[in-house]
């Protein structure tokens, strides 16, 4: 581990995680690409039994905010995670032309797909609950992605401004308890 990066786990945190795509290319700029890393997601969180309190999928990187996992740590499921996602977009192609969808131009599948480390900042209070999520529900309004949250699918604000399903559980007791920013009328 570099020096400086201490990983707190064991307190049953909440942790807010931030991981980029390898040299911050836009590997998730495709609805296909980011629609795969949910799915995976969603596996992962329930083969290591952890809660999903919000998620945003941005082009070139995601925020996660879970809690401890039942198994493992959060360093367990990140690595699981991106593993996984790599290893599906390094497949051979059934088809050339599905498989060309997955990649930008001029990127090599063999070469790095998330950069190898990820940032974690334990979530200790509500108040930063609260704000991780707002943080992370208006990332693609900053960006200029969309105008309002609720129109980025890959995002877990529909869960808690309308109470919708997604393709990653959220953990309920969550929604009804946190007290989001809605988009103005």
């Amino acid at each position: 581990m570099p020096s400086g990066l201490h990983r707190y786990y064991g307190a049953r945190d909440a942790h807010f995680i931030t991981c980029s795509c390898y040299r911050r290319l836009r590997l998730l700029d495709t609805p296909r690409r980011r629609d795969l890393l949910l799915e995976i997601l969603e596996q992962v969180r329930k083969r290591y039994g952890f809660v999903v309190i919000g998620y945003v999928v941005m082009p070139e990187h995601f925020h996660l905010l879970i809690d401890e996992p039942e198994k493992g740590t959060p360093s367990t499921v990140m690595q699981v995670l991106k593993q996984r996602f790599s290893r599906h977009l390094r497949r051979k192609p059934r088809r050339i032309s599905a498989q060309a969808e997955l990649w930008p131009i001029n990127f090599d599948p063999d070469s790095e797909i998330g950069q190898k480390r990820f940032y974690d900042f334990n979530v200790w209070t509500e108040h930063k609950r609260i704000e991780k999520l707002n943080y992370m529900h208006q990332n693609p309004v900053k960006r200029g992605l969309v105008t309002q949250p609720d129109h980025w699918t890959w995002s877990s604000y529909r869960s808690y401004a309308f109470g919708e399903t997604g393709p990653v559980q959220i953990n309920q007791r969550q929604v009804h308890k946190l007290k989001i920013r809605r988009p103005a009328a």
